[in-house]
Formats: C-alpha cells, structure tokens, sequence
C-alpha cells in the first residue's frame, strides 16, 4: 500500500501539482476556457472572481463535463491565470500553499 504524502493523492502518491500538470496537458482547453471566462466578466466590470464560480460554470458550459476536473486545482488555475495575466492578480484571492 502506498505511504501517503501531505499534499499527495493517498492511491497514485502524486501531488496535487503533479496531478494539475498532467491534467492540464491532457485538457488545455479547460485554461482557455476558464480565461475566456474570465475576462468576459472582468469585461463586463467585475472586480473579483471566484475560481470556484468559474469551475461550475465551466462544469455546466462544457456539453459533456471534464473528467478529472478537480476542485482541487483551482487554486492552481488562479495562479496559471495570474502568471498570463498579472493585471488579473487583484481578481483573485491567492492563500499561501501549505502543500506542493
């Protein structure tokens, strides 16, 4: 059985950044997607996003869902999205990661 790691996923032992990277080669689309949303309200005058609000829109707006899309990881498409767009920082909450 494998020892699990703080921040690993208890079956594969990967964390959950290894887990986002592979996701995230696997489906870019899902970042385009989340960017175009994004900007589209910020657009329209939003001043703060919610990554979470952006994944179940993007649940509802995809016809046939994201497999392995993981609440996990949206904390980590808020920095991917920052890192793009560093005039964005201020739509978003970022917490200090305790994990990898």
């Amino acid at each position: 059985m494998p020892i699990a790691v703080r921040g690993s996923h208890r079956t594969t032992g990967h964390t959950i950044t290894e887990q986002f990277h592979a996701f995230d080669a696997r489906n870019p689309h899902v970042y385009y997607t989340l960017e175009r949303m994004a900007a589209l309200r910020l657009a329209a005058g939003a001043t703060r996003i919610g990554m979470k609000d952006l994944f179940e829109d993007l649940r509802r707006e995809l016809p046939h869902g994201v497999a392995g899309l993981n609440n996990n990881f949206t904390a980590l498409y808020a920095r991917k999205l920052i890192d793009g767009h560093p005039r964005w920082a201020g739509a978003f909450e970022l917490r200090r990661r305790r994990a990898a």
